[in-house]
């Protein structure tokens, strides 16, 4: 496929360097909080939700261990409680949209529904996402998104029974629309073999994945279920986050579901977003590189000094997988994560890289308190460990923030119902014009 050549713009730098960069003490001079975020990482209310909370800080404002809830439960609690079964997902996916946790009937009922569901229109994988294919998976799936708006008599109308069913459509093919995108990719630009299995109606989300991706559609229990938990931890983190905040945006203006969770996909695939695992596995990439002697925190700990001061890895001064906008102490997503992590270094015989990721775990923070201000504390995000439990079950890299997104559009759809039965008004934020007048 012939690529085009980009449009020679370099004599204008100058001028969009001149006339649009604004003085950073002007923010301080108006008090605008930059990011929608003041220094301690609280966000700016824009809004109120029954779908999930983040808890960061005690009663008294001071930093706590990190709480995740969904819909008034912990998130913890959830995923002990659907442990021993494969649909964890398909489970917390009722729960975020219907407000309750399912019955039975009402959780067999929701799994077949999304397995019926589990079907693209005909033709669609060759004509589609067969087509144009690229590395930048989330392109090629916010494309497919908004193809199948085509495909969908009713596509523009907002009724809530009318956006539920295009909402659990979407939560069913997400999966496909990731892997086949993949596979197009793979074949066509890596020249690898091409195949495409379909879905399962017996299997999870979680299972089809893993049965669409690889050729024997093979995998173990502990890869399902780490995944099934991956999948649960990242469905949903309050309505500030910066896809879900797109999705509310856009929601409220009166778009349609496919525009609006295409805007939540383009908002995700962003490197400080969805796409951090993937610079995570890159730095730990780098360390090993430069690292002689990995058993050795003091060498460890001068090579992310380095890094943070911006003279090693990417030169961006950040340890990637380290802190979060909210969370100060610890976050729990991490904390329920890393025990699923240990068990399948121990099974994939990673038990080494493991200890590398927990000796980067102990002495980042040291590292970032020691040459930086720090306001709420810093601790090991989700994303420092879900990029290496996804490189243990042999998944590409370029399918890290794909997956994120097959658990997230289950949020998002959560978000977008709320939005459309409580909010009244367009998001419309101010912006202070500072220009000069001529």
């Amino acid at each position: 496929m012939k690529k085009r050549d980009s449009i020679d713009t370099s004599g204008y730098s100058e001028l969009i360097l001149e006339n649009d960069s604004i003085p950073p003490e002007y923010y301080e001079r108006f008090d605008v909080k930059r990011g929608l975020r003041d220094l301690n990482g609280k966000g700016v209310l824009a809004g109120l939700t029954n779908i999930s909370n983040i808890i960061a800080r005690d009663p008294d404002g001071n930093p706590c261990e990190g709480q995740l809830w969904y819909r008034g439960y912990r998130v913890e609690e959830l995923i002990k409680k659907y442990r021993n079964t494969p649909f964890g997902y398909e489970n917390l996916a009722y729960l975020l949209l219907f407000g309750d946790l399912a019955s039975k009937k009402e959780s067999d009922d929701f799994i077949m529904t999304l397995a019926d569901a589990r079907e693209l229109p005909s033709n669609f994988t060759k004509d589609v996402i067969m087509k144009a294919p690229t590395r930048d998976l989330m392109n090629s799936m916010t494309r497919s998104i908004l193809t199948l708006a085509s495909y969908d008599r009713n596509a523009a109308e907002t009724s809530i029974e009318n956006v539920v069913s295009q909402c659990m459509q979407l939560i069913a093919v997400f999966p496909m629309l990731a892997v086949y995108s993949y596979h197009a990719y793979n074949h066509y630009e890596n020249l690898d073999s091409m195949y495409i299995h379909r879905p399962l109606p017996e299997l999870s989300t979680s299972q089809n994945i893993l049965n669409l991706l690889r050729p024997d559609s093979k995998f173990t229990v502990t890869e399902a279920k780490a995944l099934d938990v991956a999948l649960m931890l990242h469905m949903e983190h309050g309505g500030g986050n910066n896809s879900s905040f797109t999705t509310r945006v856009v929601t409220s203006s009166g778009s349609d579901t496919y525009a609006t969770i295409a805007a939540a996909m383009c908002s995700l695939k962003g490197p400080r977003h969805g796409g951090a695992n993937i610079k995570v596995m890159e730095m730990m990439d780098n360390i090993r590189d430069n690292v002689k002697d990995v058993d050795d925190n003091d060498e460890i700990k001068a090579y992310l000094a380095k890094i943070l001061a911006g003279k090693a890895f990417d030169r961006q001064g950040l340890i990637y997988g380290m802190g979060h906008a909210v969370y100060s102490m610890s976050d729990p997503r991490e904390v329920i994560f890393k025990k699923y992590v240990v068990q399948l270094s121990e099974e994939k015989n990673r038990t080494e890289d493991m200890k590398l990721y927990q000796k980067v775990e102990e002495l980042a923070p040291e590292v970032i308190a020691e040459k930086r201000k720090i306001y709420k504390g810093v601790s090991p995000n989700v994303d420092f460990y879900s990029g290496f439990a996804y490189d243990m079950m042999n998944i590409p890299r370029e399918l890290f923030t794909p997956i994120f997104a097959v658990a997230r559009v289950a949020g998002w759809s959560a978000h977008r119902i709320e939005e459309l039965v409580s909010g009244t008004k367009i998001v419309r934020p101010a912006y202070k014009s500072i220009m000069k007048k001529h």
